[in-house]
């Protein structure tokens, strides 16, 4: 048995024992491609090491592939190498063990405070601009989630108190504060929803123009096309309001565990993200206003 042959066989298994998708068994027969190409096709399973996986693994490397790409392959060999065990075709699992490098995590896409002004500024008046200006506004105020806000009730709001509680990932609910514009926007759409909710909204803070309650599609859908009216340059997503959130806030208060509780995010290590961004913040400053920051051109007449 060798390699492009134990291949056919555990393709035939994932798409008719285990059922899988068509997607899902074009992705592993790429990534097994990759594995017949670099130890040769007629290579016996039984013949692949550890060693020969990890030379497999810098090549690719080499190629320009990064650490997700990577996992994916080793995850894809893991279990190939699993069936070919159960066929008793090898007796260890070379792929075990070994460890993709890590790829350098992208930093969030924010908005500046003026990009976030300029989007805020809706004006469309009809009662489908009074909900889109109360959902952008209580996003950037609070940093929720989009499941998070379209999962949001009534009285989960309290106005007095300026605050509402969400339910997160984990099923974990968390108070949050509401700012004074989101506020004033949420109780002036309030007094609007009542003209339009139907017997299916339910407690739904947030309904669609059928009455139901609203839906992620529908939030990412508004916010792109107001990007475009209102002339963000970039696409605007709903969870660039959260990141921007995080970024404004930590930029403000320097208070990393603060922010933390605010996301709903259960370790700090994933709030940290946004130090980085704080950091190329103050790097841009530091750049603008320090006068050692870079190299300046010759004063004229200056011969030192």
């Amino acid at each position: 048995m060798n390699i492009e042959d134990a291949t056919d066989q555990f393709l035939h298994h994932l798409r008719t024992e285990r059922q899988l998708s068509h997607h899902t068994v074009d992705n592993y027969a790429r990534d097994l491609n990759k594995l017949a190409n670099i130890v040769g096709a007629d290579s016996n399973p039984r013949d692949v090491d550890s060693l020969g996986m990890r030379h497999a693994m810098a090549d690719l490397h080499r190629r320009g592939l990064n650490g997700k790409s990577i996992q994916r392959w080793l995850s894809a060999a893991r279990s190939f190498f699993r069936f070919c065990i159960r066929q008793h075709w090898c007796n260890h699992n070379p792929a075990d063990g070994i460890q993709a490098p890590k790829s350098q995590k992208a930093l969030p896409k924010t908005m500046d405070v003026d990009e976030i002004s300029q989007l805020l500024e809706i004006t469309r008046d009809d009662w489908i601009g009074v909900r889109d200006r109360a959902i952008l506004e209580l996003m950037y105020s609070s940093g929720l989630r989009i499941s998070e806000l379209c999962s949001l009730d009534i009285f989960d709001l309290d106005l007095a108190d300026a605050s509402l509680r969400v339910t997160g990932k984990g099923n974990k609910t968390r108070e949050l504060p509401i700012g004074r514009k989101a506020l004033e926007s949420v109780r002036v759409w309030l007094k609007e929803r009542t003209h339009h909710a139907k017997d299916n909204s339910g407690q739904a803070l947030f309904i669609g123009s059928r009455g139901s309650r609203i839906t992620p599609r529908t939030i990412q859908k508004q916010l792109a096309e107001y990007g475009v009216s209102q002339g963000i340059n970039s696409r605007v997503t709903p969870h660039m309001l959260r990141h921007s959130f995080a970024s404004h806030l930590l930029e403000s208060s320097g208070d990393l565990r603060a922010v933390q509780e605010l996301l709903g995010h259960a370790n700090i290590s994933t709030t940290q993200i946004y130090t980085h961004l704080d950091y190329q913040h103050l790097a841009k400053i530091y750049d603008k206003a320090h006068p050692r920051s870079s190299r300046k051109a010759p004063i004229k007449g200056d011969d030192s």
